[in-house]
């Protein structure tokens, strides 16, 4: 059977898994924000571009990593912070739409790309799901994980999977030259934990629970074909 309903993905999580799926609450309406400002903007109100493999995606995602995609044997490239004072002024002509990556220090586009996940007024995986994707981590068998994880993925909102998808594929690419960057995918996964999985309360910051936010991301990097693939056979 073809699933694409997310009530019935949330049926199947809880029969087959155990794993209950809170659905997100209703958010008030957003004015759109125009303008080109980047950071600390909603999703809905960057400029986007259409990628067919992933949705719509917003337009400095693209550019950062397809910038940094051609410098990914950089060695500690997203581990290694890169210069505030040049971030800083970087962030200021970005925000006023000045074309300014293609000349920019690889170690502070990737910084840049980690303060975009992480300033978003939304977290990429919404707090709604956090519980959820924890708990299909810790699951004991690797098949139910996987598939737990997958049909997590399809819950969320379609900005966030298109983004999230493309951020994925495009770390994992990144994770393949490891061998020159020496950031394998669980490295990177621990640098973008607190960008994508941020902990909300204080019980959340236990070490064995921030060890499960590294292995859903891990998973993802590692499995980046696996994420918010719609059409799933459920038995």
């Amino acid at each position: 059977m073809k699933v694409t309903d997310s009530n019935v993905i949330r049926f199947h999580l809880q029969v087959l898994y155990g794993i209950t799926a809170r659905s997100f609450e209703k958010k008030r309406e957003r004015l759109f924000i125009g303008g080109a400002k980047i950071f600390g903007v909603p999703l809905e109100s960057l400029a986007r571009q259409y990628i067919a493999e992933f949705g719509l995606v917003p337009c400095f995602l693209v550019d950062a990593c397809s910038f940094l995609l051609e410098r990914a044997g950089t060695v500690g490239l997203f581990r290694k912070p890169g210069s505030l004072p040049r971030i800083k002024t970087l962030r200021a002509k970005l925000n006023r739409g000045e074309g300014c990556l293609s000349t920019a220090v690889s170690y502070d586009v990737a910084t840049l790309i980690k303060q975009f996940c992480r300033e978003l007024p939304e977290p990429l995986f919404p707090s709604e799901l956090h519980a959820a994707l924890l708990k299909a981590q810790a699951l004991p068998n690797l098949e139910d994980r996987t598939a737990a994880l997958q049909l997590l993925s399809c819950l969320l909102p379609a900005r966030n999977s298109s983004c999230l998808h493309y951020l994925f594929d495009f770390l994992s690419k990144v994770s393949q030259r490891s061998a020159e960057n020496l950031m394998i995918g669980s490295n990177l996964a621990t640098v973008f934990a607190p960008c994508l999985l941020p902990s909300l309360n204080k019980a959340e910051m236990s070490e064995e629970r921030l060890e499960l936010r590294v292995r859903v991301l891990s998973t993802f990097i590692e499995n980046p074909h696996l994420f918010g693939n719609k059409l799933l056979s459920l038995s």
